[in-house]
């Protein structure tokens, strides 16, 4: 498990190991989301949404209806 240490200032160094799992950077942004009441998550904040553009290529399908979504849904069950 990766402990830190907050300073005095509030600052705290993220551990070698997460940085090189969440491929964090000198500068990087990372977001921290509350799960639960004293339990967050971190999130790195790398990429805009306008770097994601054409990131998923592929044809574009048909709108599916509600009830077709329905029909899926009650074949699984």
């Amino acid at each position: 498990m990766a402990t830190a240490i907050m300073t005095s200032k509030g600052r705290v160094t993220i551990p070698k190991q997460v940085r090189a799992a969440l491929r964090l950077d000198a500068g990087d942004r990372i977001e921290f989301v509350e799960l639960e009441r004293g339990q967050f998550t971190i999130i790195a904040a790398t990429r805009s949404v306008q770097e994601l553009k054409g990131l998923f290529h592929g044809r574009r399908r048909k709108p599916v209806s509600i009830e077709e979504m329905n029909a899926a849904i009650a074949r699984r069950k």
